[in-house]
């Protein structure tokens, strides 16, 4: 089997995904070879880069201009639009495919989905193309002919996509795919002992992601005051300028130093003056307490970079969380409740609806009280169980295998 999938950096989960079906072809299907494309990249770095901080900006900065730009592009009008303009730069992908005669197309990521379809329609390309989307709900930017098949989350997709045009029998509810290891159960007490941290309290897991700092802080901040015994590990991804200031709080500065920098930060934010990696007065200020107030209130540990996200999962009550669709699948896998916060509008807004009607998690916003809602799940393991149950519930332990079938599938029928 000769594959390659097509995908785009932006946002994340879209690599991971890609990532997971690579690794699940080669474990299992002998001769094969796999290659992953970052299709903007590849095309024009430029336009990538541009694309991407366009993104991130947009997403973390105007998150209403961001709603209106996602809303406007599930117009049918403007989505043919995007798709003329698409249909100008994906002929450059040509000399690639024509060098490497994939038996197959997979695609992860709107962009190389409608790359694909414009190069298939044109006749350029003859293979089969499987599109991967990696939400919970559906966006017309996903939906182009020429497809042979959608690979989505859930059942409750299906007729979304059927009122925008996609034959039912096309339609895959698999799952989103994710590694193996995230379905491998490990024993959490030996890694909490291995950690410092006590298998006999609930452990909180906040996982950063890729954006921002303030949010991170100011939650951090919150669960600190509130008046129940619990224990914290944190992953701040590859952010290391809020992983230099939360080992600056954690093991030096205090609470009262958190309240500090987010007034500073705000301040200092709007004249663009301030870079965290680099900081002098983060420098100066560290002391590197082995024990401080908040160490002992809160016993916090935290992570860099890992590749071992499953087993801090695995471990943990409760997750705090955005809600990327990559994430909640993975957390949905370890049957790990979540508490959702900073969703960005459009499909992590859609993807949170999904989880919340679903018993999978909840909100931390001002209409649900905040962080409070963190100390009653804490306090209600009834209620905690019945989310862990729900997410036991809709965890698709078999999407990689039933995606992995359905290429051989298309392969052999050639649509």
């Amino acid at each position: 089997m000769r594959a390659i999938i097509l995908s785009a950096t932006t946002g994340g989960g879209h690599m991971r995904a890609a990532n997971a079906i690579k690794n699940y072809i080669i474990d299992n299907e002998l001769n094969s070879v796999v290659e992953i494309l970052d299709t903007l990249e590849y095309i024009n770095p430029i336009l990538n880069k541009t694309i991407t901080e366009g993104y991130t900006y947009l997403a973390t900065r105007t998150p209403i201009v961001y709603k209106a730009v996602y809303n406007t592009a599930n117009n049918k009008i403007v989505t043919q639009l995007i798709s003329n303009i698409n249909s100008l730069i994906s002929k450059k992908l040509l000399p690639l495919l024509d060098f490497f005669k994939p038996d197959i197309l997979i695609t992860t990521h709107p962009f190389s989905t409608e790359m694909a379809s414009r190069l298939k329609s044109s006749g350029r390309i003859k293979m089969p193309i499987l599109c991967v989307m990696t939400d919970y709900a559906p966006h017309r930017t996903w939906i182009n002919d020429n497809i042979d098949g959608y690979i989505v989350s859930n059942d409750g997709m299906i007729n979304s996509m059927k009122d925008m045009g996609v034959d039912e029998k096309i339609i895959y509810p698999y799952g989103i795919p994710i590694e193996d290891t995230f379905y491998t159960k490990r024993d959490k007490n030996i890694i909490l002992k291995e950690m410092g941290l006590n298998p006999n309290l609930p452990t909180i897991l906040i996982m950063a992601g890729s954006f921002g700092v303030d949010n991170i802080l100011k939650i951090y901040k919150d669960i600190l005051l509130l008046d129940i015994n619990f224990q914290i590990i944190i992953i701040t991804g590859k952010n290391q300028g809020l992983y230099d200031v939360l080992e600056s709080f954690i093991y030096g500065e205090g609470i009262d130093k958190i309240s500090e920098f987010l007034m500073r930060h705000k301040y200092i934010r709007k004249l663009k003056l301030f870079n965290y990696a680099n900081s002098n007065y983060w420098k100066k200020k560290r002391k590197f307490k082995k024990s401080s107030k908040i160490g002992k209130k809160k016993e916090t540990r935290i992570i860099y970079f890992t590749n071992e996200v499953d087993k801090y999962m695995q471990v943990a009550d409760l997750i705090i969380t955005k809600p990327g669709g990559l994430t909640v699948t993975e957390a949905l896998a370890s049957n790990l409740p979540m508490a959702i916060f900073d969703a960005i509008p459009g499909q992590e807004e859609e993807n949170a609806d999904f989880l919340v009607n679903n018993n999978m998690a909840v909100k931390i916003d001002e209409a649900n009280g905040g962080v409070g809602i963190i100390k009653e799940l804490l306090q209600n393991r009834e209620e905690l169980d019945s989310m862990r149950e729900s997410c036991k519930t809709f965890s698709k332990t078999d999407s990689l295998e039933k995606i992995l079938e359905l290429i051989k599938k298309k392969i052999i029928i050639g649509n």
